[in-house]
């Protein structure tokens, strides 16, 4: 008998309009249009958003750890300071978001776009970003230790302070054009395997490698 108010309680929360800090943890939300939705510090906790429509949200402090967003759309959101560590998020879109001082440790990534984004401060480390789209994204700050960003796209990205790379897979990361001369954790066996270009400004003491530039990455899809 005691199971059922629980379950009851669990289905009302689930069935909750959006709204800052509600309890959506573990909920059900997928294939649905929730743009412009205030989430701000909500627990969404394990919840599948895969395939929903979230564009202009707000999740401010929000808890989406473990989440499914799964070719989810959070274009020009606000995640300021929310937890998305180890959330799948493959072909997800965070571009024109506002990311500042989010966490995305462990997060499953492959293939997101980050076009245009704020990721100021924002924590990538030992994220799994292959392929991932970081053309134009503003990133001073941000870290990417241990993170796998092979084949990631990083041509106009703004960088005006520090980014750390230390102990990130750069495997044909685009690099062409980056200024990277205030970049911490970079060593010369990761710039021989990126792909930079004569405008690729490197940090004192590497050098450019005769491989650059690469060919263009014919699998673009």
């Amino acid at each position: 008998m005691v199971a059922f108010p629980a379950k009851q309680s669990l289905a009302a929360s689930c069935r909750a309009e959006a709204s800052a800090g509600l309890d959506w943890s573990a909920c059900n939300k997928r294939l649905l249009m929730l743009g412009g939705s205030v989430l701000d510090g909500a627990d969404l906790r394990g919840t599948d958003f895969t395939f929903t429509d979230l564009r202009g949200s707000s999740f401010k402090k929000a808890n989406l750890e473990k989440a499914k967003l799964i070719r989810t759309s959070l274009a020009s959101s606000q995640l300021q300071e929310g937890n998305f560590v180890k959330v799948e998020a493959y072909r997800g879109d965070f571009s024109d978001a506002d990311a500042e001082n989010a966490k995305f440790n462990n997060a499953e990534m492959q293939r997101a776009s980050f076009e245009n984004a704020k990721l100021v401060g924002t924590d990538f480390s030992k994220a799994e970003l292959g392929r991932a789209d970081f053309e134009g994204a503003t990133l001073t700050g941000a870290k990417f230790t241990m993170a796998n960003l092979s084949r990631a796209r990083f041509e106009g990205a703004n960088l005006t302070g520090p980014i750390d790379f230390e102990n990130a897979f750069l495997l044909l990361t685009r690099i062409e054009g980056l200024d990277l001369s205030a970049a911490t954790g970079l060593e010369q066996k990761q710039i021989d395997i990126a792909c930079g270009d004569a405008k690729t400004k490197l940090p004192q003491g590497l050098t450019t490698p005769t491989s650059w530039p690469c060919p263009e990455d014919p699998d673009e899809d």
